[in-house]
């Protein structure tokens, strides 16, 4: 028998959540963002579960973008980071691979490489974000460094939400209007909508939309949960019990022994912890579903176990199933309970933790 902790992940989950995209923006394409190993889901499988689907593929390097070629994927691959040295280029030209373009030393280096094999690139345009790309002042002055470039083929325009996740945001509609203006006086293919545009600002859809956490169940949204957006879990990380103990009224439970149980009651144990990528931050009382049911974390998160208030479920047993997030508890809830992201808990989950199929 191995050890019971797995991340269980649903290709009909994930379809269903790019069919939302679709449903959102129809008139435009789709590329699916899936770097960071599709967060946490398994980069060629979530890939190749959407190659039919998808119109193109983002990742955040060259390294990602060789791996889905190796895995036979088909469809454009943008590489959001672009390129960090020249001698990155051949490959890129090689296996079709589009970087985005966001700093002069990236221009210097297409001045100066040759035209074989004409790379698409993606301009990135910083629209309020302040991390990646070229003001709206240089902006005009970079496409024509690009267009003049021997190695540039097709050129299309790319920017990124701040605040996309909080509706009506002031920010977020200056940010929209700043790119619809270079949008229209360059008059190229262009792309901003992340999940959370996607789902609330649809003037930012354009002519390509890129899907991230939304394609695997979250909400982007804040305030909203992804139940009421019709999303649904593509990973159930789930384990089992391989202990339950009648602990007495005051016995410390777990590392440090500050938290003790309040009475006589049952304490279960359960393979998984922060060695595989479940938050040791995560509070007492966050909840995890033992046989279907809501119980809360005690004491604090081991490498690889954590423990377990069983007063609701009395019954439990060794070799019961745990979900410590997925089908029946949105991560959203438990990422909270850690005081952080779902994001960051989905591609935290290592590679000790196998990804099953359902």
């Amino acid at each position: 028998m191995s050890r019971p902790a797995r991340a269980l992940v649903d290709a009909g989950a994930l379809r269903h959540n790019l069919q939302q995209v679709r449903r959102h923006a129809p008139r435009a394409r789709v590329m699916a963002v899936i770097k960071a190993n599709a967060y946490g889901h398994g980069l060629a499988w979530v890939a190749q579960s959407l190659n039919d689907a998808a119109d193109a593929f983002g990742v955040s390097s060259v390294e990602e973008g060789l791996q889905l070629r190796l895995a036979g994927i088909n469809r454009p691959i943008c590489l959001l980071e672009g390129f960090f040295t020249p001698d990155e280029l051949p490959m890129l030209a090689q296996h079709r691979l589009e970087p985005a373009i966001h700093n002069q030393n990236q221009l210097d280096v297409l001045e100066q490489a040759s035209s074989t094999n004409k790379l698409t690139v993606w301009l990135k345009i910083d629209s309020g974000m302040h991390r990646l790309g070229f003001s709206p002042a240089l902006a005009a002055e970079a496409l024509k460094r690009l267009r003049q470039s021997p190695a540039v083929g097709d050129i299309r325009l790319m920017s990124h939400f701040a605040r996309a996740d909080i509706p009506s945001d002031p920010d977020t509609k200056s940010q929209i209007d700043g790119f619809l203006a270079l949008v229209r006086e360059f008059g190229l293919e262009s792309s901003l909508a992340n999940s959370a545009g996607i789902l609330a600002w649809p003037q930012s859809h354009l002519d390509w939309v890129r899907p991230g956490i939304l394609l695997y169940g979250v909400s982007p949204l804040e305030g909203q949960n992804a139940a009421v957006l019709d999303l649904k879990p593509v990973m159930t990380l789930q384990t089992a019990l391989i202990a339950v103990h009648a602990r007495r009224k005051s016995e410390a439970v777990g590392y440090g022994g500050d938290w003790r149980c309040p009475e006589d009651m049952p304490v279960g144990v359960a393979t998984i912890g922060y060695g595989d990528g479940y938050p040791r931050h995560a509070a007492p009382g966050t909840p995890v579903l033992v046989n279907g049911v809501r119980v809360p974390l005690v004491g604090r998160v081991s490498m690889d176990m954590i423990t377990l208030d069983l007063r609701n479920q009395p019954r439990a047993r060794v070799g019961d199933p745990v979900i410590m997030w997925g089908k029946g508890l949105p991560v959203e809830e438990v990422a909270r309970s850690a005081g952080t992201l779902s994001y960051e808990l989905l591609c935290h989950v290592t590679e000790r933790i196998p990804r099953v199929v359902v």
